[in-house]
């Protein structure tokens, strides 16, 4: 019991030094760690039964589109992020999509392009648009509100709409990996490789939920194309998070397949596939064995979360085995995936040290880096997409 009190209080210090129960500090909201945030608070609802960590999932909620699904306040604009009127941007937030929340306000157009300084910069980015979708997803799943799922499936729309394009050389879409606060324009025109991948199973997704609550949107033209801007992809990366990510989506496809018989199996081998490769290649080249200083906390635990959905998947594959056509297949990688778990414990037992908490490199990211160590020791909600 003495992990559950800790994520307690992980989740509990979150709240109040980011202004989200301490009312008197002035709100830090950041997409991708609010967007943890969100299912490590259902997690704990799940666990405990308290409607505290509800509370507070749904207070994220709604801080986050009151701060960043509008401009920022060093900004030459004002008001909702959509252009909508208050009264209908209350009830459509995610229209004009969502800022990352970085510190810095973004480049303007003709500003030349500094690496380093961008990655400090504001904008929006995909993969972190798709992180908010799943977290809405899961408090509509929780709460039975269809309302969340409406706006996941909102904000996937205008994200599809404003990071795909078509090459003026003709040919397969493809996407930006960073968007300008107001999506008018790339701010950095190359594309990320997972953020295919990472919209087609999140689009499925929320498909799969929209269907549940028969709500008037479909996402099936978006899932489409997606589907065909991943064609013969090749995912295998040398990132920790990357694989985590990867892990992640394939335990989704997974959970899709058996429970709403979607005909993803045959990606699902060959997304298992490149985990297998990519994880053989991570354990020859990783920097586990270094001090914290030099490592990236948040970049490990989502790698330690995927870790967690390997064993989901054998007991998921196992109890439901004829409603995969190469169960067989997917058995045999997933046993060679297996022997890779112990990276999980190794991780989250590194980062539960508080002497290992006091380096700059922990201390530089402490929000994202504890959120992220919360998830990992109690993944269910995050993992789990119905």
């Amino acid at each position: 019991m003495q992990q559950d009190i800790n994520i307690k209080t992980i989740m509990k210090h979150f709240a109040a030094s980011t202004g989200l129960s301490d009312l008197s500090r002035e709100p830090r909201r950041y997409l991708w760690t609010d967007a943890f945030a969100v299912c490590n608070y259902l997690e704990l609802y799940r666990q405990t039964g308290s409607k505290e960590f509800l509370e507070l999932a749904l207070r994220l909620v709604t801080q986050v589109h009151q701060i960043l699904g509008k401009h920022r306040n060093d900004s030459q604009f004002s008001g909702w992020l959509s252009g909508l009127n208050e009264e209908e941007a209350q009830q459509h937030p995610t229209r004009g999509g969502l800022r990352i929340g970085k510190k810095l306000n973004e480049r303007q157009p003709g500003e030349p392009v500094d690496e380093s300084l961008e990655w400090d910069m504001d904008g929006q980015y995909f993969h972190y648009l798709t992180k908010w979708m799943v977290a809405l997803n899961c408090v509509s799943r929780v709460t039975g509100n269809s309302m969340y799922t409406l706006w996941a499936m909102e904000l996937a729309k205008v994200a599809y709409q404003a990071f795909t394009y078509t090459p003026l050389s003709g040919g397969v879409k493809r996407m930006y990996w960073k968007m300008s606060i107001d999506l008018s324009h790339p701010l950095v025109a190359s594309m990320g490789h997972h953020d295919p991948l990472d919209g087609l199973i999140t689009f499925e997704q929320l498909e799969v939920t929209a269907k549940q609550f028969s709500l008037k949107i479909s996402l099936q033209t978006e899932i489409e194309n997606m589907a065909v801007m991943c064609k013969e992809k090749d995912w295998a990366t040398e990132d920790a998070l990357g694989i985590g990510g990867l892990l992640t989506d394939a335990y989704k496809l997974v959970q899709l397949i058996d429970t709403h018989h979607l005909e993803e199996t045959d990606r699902l081998e060959s997304l298992l596939e490149d985990i297998e490769y990519s994880l053989q290649t991570y354990v020859t080249h990783n920097q586990l064995h270094l001090p914290s200083e030099y490592r990236l906390a948040f970049r490990e635990l989502g790698l330690s979360i995927g870790l967690h959905a390997i064993s989901r998947m054998q007991n998921r594959i196992e109890r439901h085995f004829s409603d995969f056509n190469n169960a067989d297949q997917l058995t045999s990688i997933l046993s060679r995936l297996s022997h890779f778990y112990p990276l999980s414990k190794l991780i989250d037992d590194f980062w539960s040290e508080p002497k290992h908490r006091l380096a700059h490199s922990w201390r530089d990211h402490e929000d994202i880096n504890t959120v992220m160590l919360a998830t990992s020791l109690a993944p269910e909600s995050y993992l789990s997409c119905g």
